[in-house]
């Protein structure tokens, strides 16, 4: 009897060992999965928050360092002049980092143009002292005289005007002339 009562306690206490075994199997299991799954969803998040910041670096260089023109009056022929500052967040640059274009219909095949770039911007104080690159601030206000050779204003003709910054946003501005275009007229 005292046999059978030992054998009775070893195939209880076997099957204790056995469950205690399997519910820890099951634990680790749910650790491992859960584990994986927290891994794969900071990976995710971290990647979409990489693109974001990269989306908005390229979105505010393209938006901020850009030209407003403020004005652009005729000033000859041959020559418009214009008033311009930078966009607000804009960083500062060098004026010989901005290029223009101007494109016209001579009702031809193909479209005249052209180009030049702001290198000689000058603050706009009035007495035109300061001349060649110079570098260009936010909040500054700046005169620079574009050559348009080649694309002279004419009567009732709507220009189209490019300014692009090097790194940075472009700015387009119809140039409109009127019926009798002449010097002094602005036309943006």
């Amino acid at each position: 009897m005292k046999n059978e009562m030992k054998n009775e306690m070893n195939e209880n206490s076997d099957d204790l060992a056995a469950i205690g075994i399997g519910a820890m199997i099951v634990f680790i299991a749910l650790i491992l999965v859960a584990a994986v799954a927290a891994a794969v969803i900071i990976q995710t998040a971290e990647k979409l928050q990489q693109n974001a910041q990269a989306t908005g670096d390229d979105t505010q260089e393209q938006m901020s360092t850009k030209v407003i023109l403020l004005s652009t009056v005729i000033e000859s022929t041959t020559a418009l002049f214009s008033t311009f500052e930078l966009a607000p967040g804009s960083e500062a640059i060098s004026s010989d980092g901005i290029g223009y274009i101007v494109i016209c219909d001579t009702g031809g095949a193909n479209a005249v143009y052209a180009e030049g770039s702001f290198t000689d911007a000058t603050i706009h104080t009035g007495d035109g002292a300061t001349t060649g690159p110079i570098t260009l601030n936010p909040g500054t206000t700046y005169v620079v005289s574009l050559d348009i050779t080649g694309c002279s204003p004419v009567a009732n003709a709507d220009n189209i005007m490019v300014i692009s910054v090097n790194g940075g946003g472009n700015t387009y501005e119809e140039l409109q002339y009127g019926s009798s275009p002449s010097v002094g007229d602005v036309v943006v």
